[in-house]
């Protein structure tokens, strides 16, 4: 596969990056897909602690996994803890994940994550760096410098846990000094792991307990969250998600205008139906979960 390299110059370096400080002289990109559709798409930042609770871990899943399912692209840094449960729990919705590196392409941080990184890349999301493929992880300057990078490209950043002296804050002053809405998730008054969060709301975050928040913030209505089309993870499924998209409901309609045969169209919609993107209405109808 291929790396994009873009410069400040091509009109598909993203326009939100031109703005940030320091700006991005340049970006590699790995990815198999449309570097316009990814951007293109809504999208939200999502980071955190490195060591996280066991709330922390589920809220994370919970909201990365029910965006990422409604269409949302999930962009964190690929870290251990809330960064890697987001790219996860997006993979594992169908949908669309990116990661911003601290280093090139050649030397994933960290190494652990090699697979995640991998996984991220099949099922069609991206890999990013201001650092060519061959620069190593060398100061420690470079983890809070791709910070800016990842809440520069999204729509909005979301803070599901982090305490009080937390480096993900970096990330919420970034956002905020880049007109960006900062999005945290209250816990628990007694826990150090959600000092951070729970300070951030105080200081004027949003603060989030549903997905309803955070598509309220984007923009996006219950209406809009249907209209935002869902991931398909191959050529096929993504046929068949368009179509329901579309308002195509009916399965002999459906099969006849994705161009599949019954055999693959049934194994289609079964998998569609197993990773939660679609259910039967019954009468041979379908429609998006």
């Amino acid at each position: 596969m291929n790396v994009k390299q873009l410069t400040l110059n091509p009109p598909d370096f993203p326009k939100d990056l031109s703005d940030i400080s320091p700006p991005a002289k340049q970006l590699f990109i790995l990815t198999a897909n449309d570097v316009n559709e990814l951007f293109a798409r809504p999208s939200v930042t999502v980071i955190g602690s490195r060591k996280v609770s066991a709330y922390g871990r589920e809220v994370t899943a919970h909201l990365a996994g029910e965006l990422a399912r409604s269409g949302v692209v999930i962009i964190s840094g690929l870290a251990i803890g809330v960064d890697s449960i987001a790219h996860q729990a997006a993979l594992d919705a169908g949908g669309l994940t990116i990661a911003v590196l601290p280093s090139g392409f050649e030397h994933i941080y960290p190494a652990g994550h090699r697979g995640l990184a991998r996984q991220i890349i099949e099922q069609g999301g991206a890999l990013i760096s201001e650092y060519t493929p061959d620069t190593p992880i060398a100061y420690k300057g470079n983890f809070i410098a791709r910070n800016r990078i990842a809440s520069g490209l999204c729509d909005a950043v979301l803070i599901t846990e982090a305490a009080a002296k937390s480096g993900t804050l970096h990330t919420a002053q970034f956002a905020i000094e880049q007109g960006k809405e900062v999005l945290a998730v209250p816990g628990n008054i007694t826990s150090p792991t959600s000092t951070g969060t729970n300070n951030l709301i105080k200081s004027g975050a949003t603060p989030v307990t549903s997905t309803t928040d955070i598509f309220h913030v984007l923009g996006l209505t219950q209406k809009g969250r249907a209209s935002v089309a869902p991931k398909g993870a191959n050529p096929n499924e993504q046929t068949v998600l368009d179509l329901l998209v579309g308002g195509t409901s009916d399965g002999t309609t459906l099969q006849t205008q994705s161009e599949l045969s019954l055999p693959v169209f049934n194994q289609t919609l079964t998998m569609l139906e197993i990773r939660g993107l679609v259910r039967p209405l019954g009468n041979n109808q379908w429609g998006l979960q």
